[in-house]
């Protein structure tokens, strides 16, 4: 046999390991982008046989009627130091959450994830969670730059008060999961898309039976100064939330809220003021026996420092002994709440009616 077919034959073996070798790497490629079908739970941690007679049938959404719902949370589990034994106690809320893990080939430094936290915030309208565990096992709330991790969790919300999560916003977090593996060369698993939108769309259905506000306004007649508003306001009891104000429980969790009728801070430029609005969101506020009569009491104690009349949302003066017949019918709402697993005031409670 001549050099020449000797040459010929070792460049033909060449070529086709070559070829094999392309074929096994985009393999693998393909078969790590294509992980979309996974087994889901049959069980509904929220929604049992309480949450169906919570419903009550067709379930009618009643809309927010003061924006969003207050922001004074209770105190969040602080995460443990970088490097401690100790797993953070904050985990994902399989009740209202769902779950795209991200598994690591080899371990990955925190300083590399933490410039694409951001993009893992929010999906859509609803917001997302990140999780890690350690390559020495433990648990994290918040990735560090000091430590490493073998996985990631994604824990995305599943409902809130824009609706359910949707296809879009779902395609979107499997997306960003998906590029996550890429650049740090994991796998990924979660749920089929058809049982998260069907688990989303039932607890949207559950929170939009219960989802329910009672608002007061007071009528300052002329206007008055922001100022002096505010401070009365204080002295009264009430602290910052956001553009409103708060009357916070003893946990923390605001009981209700005041607010001005063109949503702008209380501090805001030097305009007067001539209506308040008061607000209870109930699911987002801690069960109490006397939640709609203490702000009526607030609400009156306002009245008259601010020369103010007190009015339903109706603009009638409240009637005697409206305050305990709207007490009575809050604590069947908020039986209904705790049968759903949505504890009034609680921090799935927030997340959902938010």
């Amino acid at each position: 046999m001549s050099d020449l077919q000797i040459g010929l034959i070792a460049l033909g073996v060449l070529l086709i390991l070559l070829v094999l070798g392309f074929n096994w790497w985009q393999d693998r490629r393909v078969r790590r982008k294509m992980q979309s079908h996974f087994p889901t739970s049959e069980q509904d941690p929220l929604l049992g046989a309480g949450a169906a007679n919570a419903a009550g049938g067709a379930p009618v959404r009643r809309e927010p009627g003061m924006g969003d719902a207050p922001k004074a949370y209770p105190e969040q589990p602080r995460p443990v130091d970088p490097g401690s034994d100790a797993d953070d106690a904050e985990e994902p809320d399989p009740a209202c959450e769902v779950v795209i893990e991200i598994n690591f080939a080899e371990p990955v430094r925190g300083a590399d994830l933490l410039p694409y936290m951001q993009s893992l915030r929010q999906v859509g309208r609803k917001p997302m969670r990140v999780f890690a565990e350690t390559d020495q096992r433990r648990h994290r709330a918040r990735v560090h730059t000091g430590e490493s991790y073998a996985s990631m969790q994604l824990a995305v919300l599943l409902a809130n008060r824009s609706g359910p999560l949707t296809a879009i916003e779902w395609s979107q977090a499997w997306a960003r999961a998906q590029d996550m593996a890429e650049r740090f060369d994991a796998t990924i698993e979660g749920p089929d898309q058809q049982a998260v939108l069907e688990q989303a769309a039932r607890l949207d259905d559950t929170c939009a039976a219960l989802d329910t506000q009672v608002g007061l306004t007071l009528l300052l007649g002329a206007a008055q100064p922001a100022a002096e508003v505010l401070s009365v306001a204080r002295d009264a009891g009430f602290v910052a939330d956001g553009n409103r104000l708060a009357w916070p429980a003893e946990n923390g969790v605001a009981r209700f809220t005041l607010a001005r009728a063109d949503g702008a801070a209380f501090d805001a430029g030097m305009g007067g003021i001539e209506r308040l609005y008061l607000l209870l969101d109930v699911p987002c506020s801690p069960a109490d026996s006397r939640a709609f009569g203490r702000m009526v009491d607030v609400g009156r104690e306002l009245a008259a420092r601010l020369r103010a009349d007190l009015v339903d949302d109706q603009g009638k003066p409240l009637a005697d002994g409206s305050e305990s017949v709207i007490d009575e019918r809050l604590q069947v709402l908020f039986g209904q709440l705790e049968q759903a697993g949505l504890p009034a005031g609680s921090e799935r409670a927030q997340r959902v009616f938010a």
